[in-house]
């Protein structure tokens, strides 16, 4: 496979949620390089070919397609932390590496971790009928959906737009609109479904959001209150928050700019509300934040015994991608990718302004989080900062 074949593939999996994991490799470190704007900042305890690959990834900024980025690499190879860019366009003072940002779908990792603690609990069962939690929102045409099938997404729930829009002009207006997820699936459940339950895998966030209603349904309490009490107290996690109905992000963080129009305007997008995607997408965090949600989680001390391995277990073989055939790669809440020849874990997330990785190998050997502020974080371009970080941490993708 050569080079640019093997950057395709990364770019392909990375857009379809599919995080990247990393290669055997040597320890890591770091040195400060020259950038175009403000210094990039670097610290490792030890040399190695991948720093300068990695001090290379985040050079330049801010660029065309990004304006900052934040990263973090850890395991038995050793560390490495970065940051480049900017804080914000109009000052040009440098990004802040313990800035906030939207994580976008990594938030399906929390949710995915509080539906499994709830059926360790006994409260869920995982190949019980969705139906049975939530009989007012789920109708008799979707009756055979199990909780498991909303995790790995293969419920067969179409992916409906919540309403605001069909152009990022429209989306744009409405970035302040706050939607109901429960009108969300209402609507949803409204259509016919892409498949029968369990047959094909299609990535979408309804799944999701159903599972955010179950819950809620199932404990009585918030969704946001749940996860925080279960995951984010216990860990620590000081820095990640849910907004709610509050679009803008609190405390320090880098801005976030989106490309609109043929012309290129950058706008600043920063506030944007996440009620479209609520159990979904709508999390704040930090890099060191996640970095250390996801060790905790990697080791068992989110999700514990049997049912962790529901994170790390894919549908059966004969279980294919929606529409394209490929292979399933979705377990609950993580997605699979084989790079420098190690199976590695991890999502993808994405919201206005950001583009946010979390992956790892399962035994911890490598590690990695990153934020770019990218410019056309959804757009149908891998974005190239993070292409260049993914390809620098971990190497070629191999043939599965």
């Amino acid at each position: 496979m050569n080079a640019r074949t093997s950057r395709t593939v990364i770019a392909a999996a990375l857009l379809l949620g599919i995080a990247a994991g990393p290669a055997a490799s040597p320890a890591l470190a770091a040195a400060a390089a020259p950038v175009a704007g403000p210094a990039a900042r670097h610290s490792s305890p030890v040399g190695g070919s991948e720093a300068e690959a990695l001090r290379a990834a985040i050079s330049g900024l801010p660029s065309d397609d990004a304006t900052a980025a934040l990263v973090r690499v850890s395991g038995t190879g050793g560390v490495w932390r970065g940051s480049a860019g900017v804080h914000d366009l109009a000052s040009g003072r440098a990004a802040d590496p313990s800035g906030r940002f939207r994580v976008g779908s990594v938030t399906k990792v929390f949710t995915a971790a509080v539906v499994l603690q709830l059926a360790g609990e006994g409260r869920i069962g995982l190949d019980r009928p969705v139906r049975r939690y939530l009989p007012d929102l789920i109708p008799a045409t979707y009756g055979q959906v199990t909780v498991r099938q909303l995790l790995n997404h293969t419920s067969g729930l179409p992916s409906v737009d919540p309403g605001n829009g069909d152009t990022l002009e429209d989306w744009y207006e409405h970035r302040f609109d706050l939607i109901d997820p429960a009108d969300v699936v209402r609507e949803t459940t409204a259509h016919r479904p892409d498949f029968a339950p369990g047959t094909q895998q299609h990535y979408a966030n309804i799944g999701y959001t159903v599972a955010g209603l179950l819950i809620e349904r199932v404990t009585g309490d918030t969704y946001a209150s749940q996860v925080s009490r279960r995951v984010l107290e216990p860990l620590r996690l000081e820095d990640t928050y849910f907004p709610g109905t509050d679009p803008s992000i609190r405390g320090r963080h880098n801005r976030g700019y989106q490309i609109f129009g043929t012309q290129g305007e950058l706008r600043d997008v920063t506030a944007w509300g996440v009620s479209d995607a609520w159990a979904a997408g709508d999390l704040i965090s930090t890099t060191a934040d996640l970095e250390r949600f996801t060790r905790a989680l990697f080791g068992g001390r989110v999700v514990r015994g049997p049912l962790l391995e529901e994170m790390f277990t894919l549908p059966d073989a004969s279980v294919r991608e929606y529409g394209t055939g490929r292979p399933a790669a979705f377990g609950a809440g993580l997605s699979v990718m084989t790079l420098g020849g190690r199976e590695v874990w991890g999502k993808t997330g994405g919201r206005w302004g950001y583009n946010t990785v979390i992956a790892a190998t399962r035994d911890l050997s490598r590690t990695l989080v990153y934020s770019v502020n990218s410019t056309d974080a959804k757009g149908g371009d891998m974005n190239p900062t993070a292409l260049d970080i993914v390809v620098a941490a971990f190497g070629a993708p191999s043939d599965r």
